[in-house]
């Protein structure tokens, strides 16, 4: 007989949604959590074969979601094999990251497909971050803003394109960036919002009244915010104005100080707070990798210690891994860890409808986890009930 698989970490700080407990323990059974104590689970309660883990001096906070990434430790999701998908899953436990969107690139019509089938394909794998879905990033965009995406394969939104590619996604496409002042209408827009599509506005050059029509139509987020939008402008607040002002947007950001500068971070962080931010990677797979010579959507692209770029310089995604990110942020003002599990944990789950089940630590939900110190280094990463990471 098949024993159930029994995790029991005592002694920590539990961040709950609503609560902190202190010294309290939580009991996992297979890849759910269970139970939450303010004490100790006694000896006496716990299982013969069950592993305790000891968070004496550590806080459990829930499991971060990445909800843009393209690839690491040399896999891109375009590569469209199980293999890249391995790779890439197998890694980001070590930042942090236990589930995550496998974000596309604008690519062929057949090359965007042949990846979304992958997507659908591939299985959970215990001790791997999860694939909760598809981001498709482009190729719906605005050309002048395209950044990294390559050009020739850029096109206007397509609803039957669409239906195509998320038959093919088994339906996993959770979030699309497009360009809205391609769909003036709304129509495209409304038709994902209504089918439950997270569309968010991103390589686009719409002014700040572009962007309110839209948010009408449906928009409700803003893809790496600062990057490949209008910015600022004294005359037109642009896509950065919108999201700082409009309460229905939330936006993604690059914590690595390259995208978005400490001083932008902070202004961004003051005017939208931690209820409307959602930290990201947007890394590519030369993350956890040597400096040297990459691609990224057959583009060469060229990686120093700190970022990558294509040969004019364009940022070309990055190597930001998301423990880094959440630490620079938590060099920011008036930021504590409560508001890192918000923009990294709550937020990205509730972006995509599956707050029932990730995003926070409560009975009943998924067990990922991760046993952190007050700068929150990782000491354990747990992945739907199983050890997937341990500090050395």
């Amino acid at each position: 007989m098949i024993k159930d698989r029994v995790l029991i970490i005592n002694n920590t700080r539990i961040y709950m949604e609503n609560k902190i407990i202190e010294d309290g323990s939580i009991v996992i059974v297979n890849d759910k959590i269970q139970a939450i104590h303010h004490d100790k689970v006694t000896p006496a309660d716990i299982p013969q074969h069950a592993t305790v883990i000891d968070g004496t001096g550590k806080s459990l906070i829930p499991g971060f979601i990445d909800g843009h990434i393209h690839g690491a430790n040399g896999a891109d999701v375009m590569d469209a094999t199980e293999a890249a998908l391995d790779a890439i899953s197998e890694v980001l436990p070590k930042e942090g990251t236990t589930s995550y969107l496998a974000t596309t690139i604008t690519q062929s019509k057949d090359s965007i497909e042949s990846t979304l089938k992958n997507v659908a394909n591939y299985p959970s794998k215990s001790g791997y971050a999860e694939v909760i879905g598809v981001h498709l990033e482009g190729p719906f965009i605005e050309k002048s803003k395209a950044g990294a995406q390559p050009l020739e394969h850029i096109l206007k939104p397509d609803i039957d394109l669409y239906r195509q590619w998320q038959k093919a996604a088994n339906n996993m496409i959770k979030t699309i960036t497009m360009a809205p002042e391609h769909d003036p209408e709304g129509t495209f827009i409304k038709f994902l919002h209504q089918s439950g599509v997270n569309v968010s506005a991103g390589h686009t050059k719409s002014g700040f009244t572009d962007m309110n029509e839209a948010v009408k139509h449906g928009v409700r987020q803003v893809t790496h915010i600062c990057n490949a939008m209008s910015g600022i402008h004294h005359r037109d607040i642009g896509v950065v104005g919108a999201a700082l002002q409009n309460a229905e947007l939330r936006a993604e950001l690059i914590a690595d100080g390259i995208h978005v500068s400490p001083e932008m971070m902070q202004l961004i962080y003051d005017n939208m707070g931690s209820e409307r931010l959602i930290l990201i990677t947007d890394a590519m797979r030369a993350k956890c990798l040597n400096a040297g010579n990459y691609e990224l959507g057959g583009q060469p692209v060229i990686v120093s210690t700190d970022r990558a770029v294509l040969e004019d310089g364009t940022l070309a995604g990055s190597i930001l891994k998301m423990n880094d990110g959440v630490k620079n942020m938590l060099q920011l003002s008036q930021v504590a860890i409560g508001d890192i599990i918000e923009m990294a944990s709550v937020n990205p789950a509730k972006q995509i409808g599956i707050f029932h089940k990730k995003g926070s630590i409560e009975a009943g939900k998924d067990a990922d986890l991760l046993l952190v110190d007050e700068t929150l280094t990782i000491h354990h990463t747990i992945c739907r009930g199983t050890i997937a990471y341990k500090e050395v």
